[in-house]
């Protein structure tokens, strides 16, 4: 009979794997984007070094002391880039700015909408003179 694992346990076994760890941490940064919760962020973080070899193991691919890594991977004032940063690096990956898909050009499509709206009320306020 198979043992039962916590969520945790069957995550750390998935995400022993460099490929889900990077699909795992896209899809986090993800739901950032839309909930802001950087808890979850640092959750997710903190779970992927554990599933990667843990603090040590991080430590010496990124040359950092794993006590100071430890604190800084779990210090809510260390800013999540730089947390972020740190794991890619040890997994072999870097940030990256990337547009977004269908949206800009919703959002482009808006500023001229915005734009053309902005002029015309800038020229129906305008107080007219009449001589």
């Amino acid at each position: 009979m198979r043992k039962m694992r916590t969520w945790n346990e069957y995550l750390i076994e998935v995400l022993a794997d460099r490929d889900e760890a990077i699909g795992h941490l896209e899809a986090i940064l993800e739901d950032y984007q839309i909930f802001r919760n950087p808890a979850v962020v640092r959750g997710a973080l903190q779970t992927v070094v554990e599933a990667q070899g843990g603090v040590s193991k991080i430590a010496k691919q990124v040359d950092r002391d794993p006590q100071l890594l430890s604190k800084f991977l779990s210090n809510e004032d260390t800013p999540l880039i730089d947390a972020l940063g740190i794991v890619l690096k040890a997994l072999g990956y870097q940030l990256s700015i990337k547009p977004l898909e269908c949206e800009n050009r919703d959002l482009e499509a808006d500023a001229d909408d915005l734009e053309v709206q902005n002029t015309t009320a800038h020229v129906a306020e305008s107080p007219t003179r009449l001589q």
